[in-house]
């Protein structure tokens, strides 16, 4: 499985549930108990406490997120394919951008399945449809690239999102239902300390060494690694002057998709 820090967390997600209408389909105030799925640093716990009145517990293999986790009543350190509860435990067994992550998200869901006693649901993006305009004419063209590289290269279907339905219906849940959510993100000005300390990383190629080894799975030579965190490097340079002058702007679309399946 692959490995976040608190912070990667905290800003990817940022933003994701300012509209709930998509979590509809959870039936959040009908529950008792809810399980969420590596749980991270709590982003997705808080607001299943503050949508119900359910006690939230939250489980991360990674005891390091679990010291940064807020949000859950109850937190366990465990694996998503091995969950350490008992069939019929849970009233919902939710996760938020696990199972794009997991080598076997199949495994995962049949354990949702297992332990939830009515409904299981996941909230997974498609990373393959991201969309990105910005005042920087390289930006959106150096970040598809980039990102189409990295989905080659990567170990996970980082492109889950829309297919997580099937995988559902596979382990036998019933009453699937599907709803596009899309994380819309914004910079302009006035621009906050985590826009500024983004311009600062893309002037650094600081996301392209993070991610070199999997570009070099996706078929990049050391060489045209190199040649793209130049281009990156240039590019957020000219984010960093346009933001001095208080004329960058940008906008992402990362499409989420939310998938509810009923225990039978």
């Amino acid at each position: 499985m692959r490995r976040f820090s608190p912070e990667y967390l905290r800003d990817t997600r940022r933003g994701l549930w300012e509209d709930r209408e998509s979590l509809a389909p959870l039936e959040l105030s009908s529950h008792d108990r809810i399980l969420d799925v590596g749980c991270g640093t709590g982003e997705l716990s808080r607001v299943l406490q503050e949508e119900s009145a359910a006690t939230v517990v939250g489980i991360d293999a990674d005891r390091a997120l679990l010291e940064h986790a807020e949000g859950a009543d109850e937190l366990v350190q465990g694996d998503a394919v091995r969950l350490p509860f008992a069939d019929d435990a849970f009233d919902l067994v939710v996760c938020q951008a696990l199972l794009i992550n997991l080598p076997d998200p199949l495994a995962a869901v049949r354990e949702f399945a297992r332990v939830s006693g009515d409904l299981v649901a996941a909230i997974e993006p498609d990373n393959s449809q991201v969309r990105i305009e910005s005042t920087v004419d390289s930006e959106a063209r150096l970040a598809d690239r980039a990102r189409s590289q990295y989905i080659r290269g990567v170990e996970t279907d980082v492109s889950l999102g829309p297919a997580v339905s099937d995988r559902f219906r596979t382990v036998g849940l019933e009453s699937v239902e599907t709803i596009r959510h899309p994380l819309r993100r914004a910079v302009q000005p006035p621009y906050s300390a985590a826009d500024v300390e983004s311009a600062k990383r893309k002037a650094r190629g600081t996301r392209i060494d993070e991610q070199r080894r999997t570009l070099r799975s996706g078929g990049l030579t050391q060489a045209e690694v190199d040649a793209l965190q130049d281009d990156w490097q240039a590019m957020g340079r000219a984010v960093v002057e346009q933001m001095a002058a208080g004329e960058y702007e940008r906008e992402s679309v990362v499409p989420f998709f939310v998938t509810v399946g009923r225990v039978p």
